[in-house]
């Protein structure tokens, strides 16, 4: 688990075609400390392995099934990629629950401000619309941000100074595209009141009659 808080910024080095997916080495001046083979780090939000690691570089595997999802299928040589380790337990939780579970992509449409501040709005796929809400939070390559305002498809949310300078946020440009994971809590709010429907109870095969069936 992760908070959207940013720890670093890395450069991608190399990327390395595998047969599941790519091997991509990051050079940071992150300090990983203890960090293991095998833990796991968010690369523009996304939560990845740790495959190995020397010096100021750190070497990640991205699985095929991540690449056509995530904005990987875009990923270059001195790509700029935010980084995030997990979540101790004990610590803040400065920004808000993030999983490192990409849930789709969006395109920045719109970019207001140049000085402390930046106002971007990002078009999100329509099945993600129904899930980012006004002074709710959505994690945009792994940024724990505020939502300003929602429109349909599109929603605004400001980038602070602070966030400017210590992130890949920093020069955002009209056409890119951003890894969207929106607010778990929503999803599951989903679920539960689909489970408690109507719409549920009539397409469940567990009838009287089948309980009745196996003697309940």
């Amino acid at each position: 688990m992760f908070t959207g808080i940013i720890e670093g910024v890395g450069i991608i080095r190399e990327i390395k075609q595998k047969e599941d997916g790519l091997e991509v080495e990051i050079q940071t001046d992150l300090d990983f400390g203890p960090t293991n083979v095998g833990d796991f780090l968010a690369v523009n939000g996304c939560c990845l392995n740790i495959a190995s690691k020397l010096g100021k570089s750190v070497w990640v595997h991205i699985p095929d099934e991540f690449i056509d999802n995530t904005t990987f299928v875009e990923i270059e040589v001195n790509q700029p990629v935010n980084l995030e380790r997990p979540l101790q337990l004990g610590s803040r939780l400065g920004g808000h629950i993030v999983q490192g579970h990409i849930d789709g992509i969006g395109e920045i449409v719109e970019v207001r401000g140049k000085h402390k501040a930046v106002h971007i709005t990002i078009e999100v796929p329509l099945e993600l619309e129904k899930y980012i809400v006004a002074n709710g939070s959505v994690a945009i390559d792994g940024v724990s941000l505020p939502v300003d305002k929602v429109e349909k498809r599109r929603f605004q949310v400001t980038v602070v100074l602070h966030t400017k300078i210590n992130t890949t946020l920093s020069q955002p440009k009209v056409g890119s595209h951003v890894n969207l994971e929106v607010d778990i809590v929503g999803k599951y709010v989903e679920k539960l009141t689909f489970l408690d429907s109507e719409e549920f109870r009539k397409s469940s095969k567990i009838t009287k009659e089948f309980l009745k069936k196996y003697g309940f």
